[in-house]
């Protein structure tokens, strides 16, 4: 892959589809996950956080597979977010256990769904995980510190 293709694809919004039903663009997020972005989100509702990447060619690795790297990075949040939303808290990752299941490719809809399993003063416990046409490509649990947002 050449640094004109990736740099091509980055700039091309119009290579990234329609979101799926009820996912609208996120713009409230930090510096690395928008480079890796764009991400999408489900307005909230009840407990369960839901979020979702379109994987193109910048996703992929030497194989054509997307990313673990990319996939870690995308549970992470995911799972953060379902703390917060849990909490009411800003969370910092402790810790982050994640099992790769089935291979998800450029051109899939990747779709993540966290909820928040358990809470003590000062963190939180989340489990999630990650599918494409409803078939999970990744499952991901993990524990994060809590703290009062700073901005």
């Amino acid at each position: 892959m050449s640094t004109e293709e990736t740099v091509d694809e980055e700039k091309a919004g119009a290579l990234i589809p329609p979101p799926p039903p009820g996912f609208v663009q996120s713009d409230t997020r930090g510096p690395f996950s928008t480079r890796n972005g764009p991400y999408f989100h489900k307005p909230p509702e009840g407990d369960l956080v839901e979020q979702a990447f379109y994987a193109t060619l910048n996703h992929t690795n030497a194989v054509g597979i997307v990313h673990g790297g990319m996939l870690s990075a995308f549970m992470d949040g995911l799972l953060a977010g379902a703390a917060g939303r849990g909490t009411g808290k800003g969370a910092v990752t402790i810790q982050l256990s994640i099992n790769f299941l089935r291979m998800a490719r450029k051109g899939d809809w990747v779709i993540g769904e966290a909820r928040m399993t358990r809470a003590t003063k000062d963190m939180a416990f989340v489990e999630g995980r990650a599918h494409v046409r409803g078939i999970d490509v990744v499952r991901a649990s993990g524990v994060f510190k809590t703290m009062e947002r700073t901005r």
